[in-house]
């Protein structure tokens, strides 16, 4: 009989210990002690970017996108060309630096397929000098400089042709170029040279059309240093370009999220002040 109890007493001390091991179980379970998913890996996205204002932007976003797992690596360069060759061959994610015309003849040359994955901003082209003080002082015979890349190289002579400088023929696109000058009777001599030098020479010429990111990257004021300008209507916005295989990614989205948010578009305006126009889409 004595046996029998003891034999009983252990069973049930066995029936408590494996009953408290399943409700501590079940307990951790529940809050998650034992299924708790490990955090999510934080993912490094690397992008290309002209030094003003697109590495100025993308800087400030940093922080923003930390909070959101996304570590973005802000790679400065100085030229139009090495941003899209490595994104091309996936050396960065994506690049931020040039407008939609420009990445259609970069594509057109190169056989890239390279595509938009935001529009983000304008940047208003600029006539400038450090001889002359207004577009009417420019003498016959001037020297003006222009950007040689197709894109940037048309668009400085669509606006000069605008303020009546020069002709050119009808039906001249975005990519027009020297020949398709009809009517120079100022007798100007154009020097085509890389977008990235022209503020560095500026002072070897009459004039010089340049690009608003050098020329705030060199002290130049759009609004108060151009001699012209284009205006707020300007074709020329400034986008966020990936591989087609990545345009989708979460990162990349988050990414475009970001810079076409609010906080950005005051960042813009706060900023550059008229000279950098938010032009999302």
């Amino acid at each position: 009989m004595k046996k029998r109890s003891q034999i009983l007493i252990a069973l049930l001390a066995l029936v408590v210990v494996l009953v408290g091991c399943g409700g501590n179980g079940g307990k951790k379970e529940a809050e998650g002690g034992t299924t708790e998913k490990p955090a999510a890996k934080e993912v490094t996205i690397k992008v290309g970017a002209s030094p003003v204002p697109h590495v100025e932007i993308l800087n400030s976003l940093i922080p923003v996108l930390k909070e959101q797992g996304v570590n973005l690596e802000v790679i400065e360069f100085n030229d139009y060309v090495q941003p899209n060759v490595q994104v091309f061959e996936k050396q960065l994610d994506a690049n931020f630096f040039q407008h939609v015309p420009y990445l259609d003849q970069f594509n057109k040359d190169k056989g890239y397929d390279l595509v938009k994955a935001a529009g983000i901003h304008v940047e208003p082209f600029g006539v400038y000098s450090s001889k002359i003080k207004k577009i009417d002082e420019l003498k016959d015979g001037a020297k003006i400089a222009i950007p040689n890349d197709p894109s940037n190289g048309g668009r400085s002579l669509h606006l000069l042709a605008q303020h009546g400088l020069i002709e050119l023929n009808e039906g001249a696109g975005v990519e027009a170029t020297l020949a398709d000058i009809k009517n120079n009777p100022r007798k100007f001599e154009f020097v085509e040279l890389e977008a990235a030098t022209l503020p560095r020479v500026l002072g070897e010429f009459d004039i010089a059309a340049i690009n608003t990111n050098y020329a705030l990257a060199a002290d130049l004021n759009p609004l108060e240093d151009a001699l012209l300008i284009e205006d707020k209507n300007s074709p020329y916005v400034n986008i966020l370009v990936t591989r087609p295989d990545n345009k989708d990614n979460e990162a990349i989205q988050k990414l475009v999220k970001a810079l076409k948010s609010a906080e950005v578009e005051k960042f813009i305006n706060d900023k550059y002040k008229g000279a950098v126009i938010p032009a999302f889409d």
